[in-house]
């Protein structure tokens, strides 16, 4: 399993407890976590390193039997240009895991599409480790060969939010609703 929080400078110390109490109640028996941490605690029992480059990043989406990443919009393309339907943990403001929700909107609206596994809670998150490990969820074979077709798929994606009024409106300068 790979997990990526990202590379925000706020900490996602939600995922890596869920790791670490998953790991330690028998998941351990089941998969090796190898987790990019950024400013987030380190986990006690996954491999880590703070940061990636692009090359290792990619490789270890590829490598993965299972991809545990936060909502970011980037990381979620490399997934699915890859052809892996993530399990997505989006940051929460109210958390301080970032600095507004668009994280949230973004990951539920492709969540609706299928693209991603959304885990918003940890429930969640152990129920889609348990059943992409055991097979039961099928990777995104028809994008895997076809990083241009991944990518426009991605963008009609993202435009749609827009034009259905479901983007976030944050507080950056430029965020408004369609």
């Amino acid at each position: 399993m790979f997990a990526t929080v990202g590379t925000d400078v706020h900490p996602f110390h939600r995922m890596t407890s869920w790791i670490d109490t998953w790991l330690e109640e028998g998941g351990a028996a089941l998969a090796t976590c190898y987790m990019q941490t950024g400013t987030s605690r380190q986990p006690r029992l996954a491999a880590h390193d703070a940061y990636l480059g692009y090359t290792e990043m990619e490789r270890k989406v590829r490598d993965a039997s299972a991809v545990v990443c936060h909502g970011g919009p980037g990381t979620i393309m490399l997934c699915v240009s890859l052809g892996k339907r993530p399990i997505v943990i989006p940051r929460a403001a109210d958390r301080g895991e970032h600095v507004d929700d668009h994280q949230r909107a973004f990951s539920r609206r492709v969540a609706a599409d299928g693209t991603v596994l959304l885990a918003e809670t940890e429930d969640a998150f152990r129920g889609h480790v348990e059943r992409v490990l055991s097979g039961q969820v099928e990777p995104i074979d028809s994008l895997a060969h076809d990083a241009r077709d991944a990518a426009e798929r991605f963008e009609r994606l993202v435009l749609g939010m827009f034009e259905n009024g479901s983007a976030p409106v944050g507080r950056r300068a430029g965020w408004k609703k369609a």
